[in-house]
């Protein structure tokens, strides 16, 4: 269910934040989502792990208590911003992601107004493919590619923010990365 009274803004993603996200535990199929150990992640020095990636491509996603719902990164591209996001796992499920998902929307726009924005979202996720047809995504492609687990099949969803039929606010967002 819902709670309208919550309201999503982003930050730069602080390093607090990225050893509290490397903590989270997802449960399976949404396991594959999870993070290495924070500390490994700073030593390879990988995605937010990098203090220089960390500033420049993720962003905190937090509601107006400041608590920490998730992140979202915004990967620049050639004329394209392509968004990678995760939201805190106890918390999918609660009616959110469509303000969630439109908060790192938001936050691209602001970035590079001029860009098309997309993401890439496995095949099988389809509370998250609903989140994201909701929050005014569509899918354009569907292909294949290799993923730490294998090959898998995955759907390119383009942002393209037309009023769609049956689009309600209690629609929810697993967790989805790109990687």
């Amino acid at each position: 269910m819902q709670e309208p009274s919550i309201t999503f803004h982003t930050v730069t993603m602080t390093e607090e934040h990225a050893a509290e996200i490397t903590s989270w535990s997802y449960p399976p199929p949404y396991n594959i989502y999870g993070w290495l150990p924070w500390e490994q992640m700073q030593m390879l020095g990988i995605e937010f792990g990098d203090p220089d990636i960390r500033k420049q491509q993720y962003v905190s996603v937090l509601d107006q208590q400041q608590r920490l719902w998730g992140f979202g990164q915004l990967f620049p591209m050639h004329e394209v911003t392509r968004l990678g996001l995760g939201m805190r796992p106890d918390w999918c499920g609660q009616g959110m992601g469509k303000a969630f998902v439109k908060a790192i929307v938001d936050e691209a726009i602001r970035r590079r107004p001029a860009d098309e924005i997309d993401l890439e979202v496995l095949a099988w996720n389809e509370r998250a493919i609903r989140a994201y047809e909701k929050s005014g995504f569509r899918m354009t492609d569907t292909y294949e590619r290799l993923t730490p687990e294998g090959m898998a099949l995955f759907h390119c969803m383009v942002y393209n923010p037309a009023p769609s039929a049956g689009a309600t606010d209690s629609d929810t967002a697993g967790p989805d990365q790109t990687m």
